[in-house]
């Protein structure tokens, strides 16, 4: 097998993610960049389709920040309890739809500085929001990416931090909001953390690590 350079494989991953998906729809249901924030927040430890199945009572409850805040945490927590984590999930709903009243006039920010400053929002969640609600050039990197990156061979697998930075210096600013959801799509139907047949990954079988392919190999 030739070896490719980080540059080859960065390319040889972009083709074949374009061709297996020109479209890149967002998994999480949303209709303004508020639902989007709270989609993303629910969705920590948890799935995406779980959170679209949870979101509709929610926001049929309160979809703006203003109605948002008036609600009781016993209720937001009473609804959003499938996703994991509620106790803080809906004290962290309701203090953020506070803020969002208190000090940018009930609109969510269009800067990382001031998303990161909300409770519950940490950096992914921020990026998710700066990408896919404002089109700002982000890479969110969630389980999946970290997993496909270090697969891959383009990071160490030392933390997202790192994984972050080698993505954006190896991939194109201009193709990072729809290729972070392109490797997530990937990573979810042909290179899963468990179970993976290495016949169907064929960015595995061409740009893996050879102990990731040796790991997957038939014995």
């Amino acid at each position: 097998m030739v070896t490719m350079t980080k540059k080859e494989k960065a390319t040889f991953i972009m083709s074949t993610l374009d061709d297996l998906y020109p479209e890149t729809p967002i998994p999480l249901d949303h209709s303004d960049p508020f639902t989007l924030l709270i989609a993303v927040l629910l969705s920590a430890q948890c799935t995406d389709l779980r959170v679209n199945l949870v979101t509709p009572a929610l926001f049929q409850l309160a979809s703006t920040p203003g109605k948002m805040a008036q609600q009781s945490i016993d209720d937001i927590q009473h609804i959003i309890r499938p996703c994991g984590l509620s106790p803080a999930k809906s004290k962290n709903i309701h203090r953020l739809s506070e803020m969002l009243m208190e000090f940018h006039n009930g609109i969510v920010p269009e800067s990382f500085e001031a998303l990161e400053a909300l409770p519950g929002v940490g950096h992914k969640t921020a990026s998710v929001v700066m990408s896919q609600a404002f089109g700002v050039p982000a890479f969110p990197v969630d389980t999946h990416i970290h997993r496909l990156m270090y697969r891959w061979g383009l990071t160490t697998g030392k933390n997202v931090v790192q994984t972050e930075r080698d993505a954006k210096r190896l991939f194109p600013r201009e193709k990072w909001n729809a290729l972070h959801l392109q490797i997530i799509f990937y990573g979810r139907e042909y290179s899963p953390a468990r179970g993976l047949k290495l016949e169907r990954d064929i960015l595995l079988l061409r740009c893996g690590r050879p102990a990731e392919i040796r790991k997957w190999t038939a014995p």
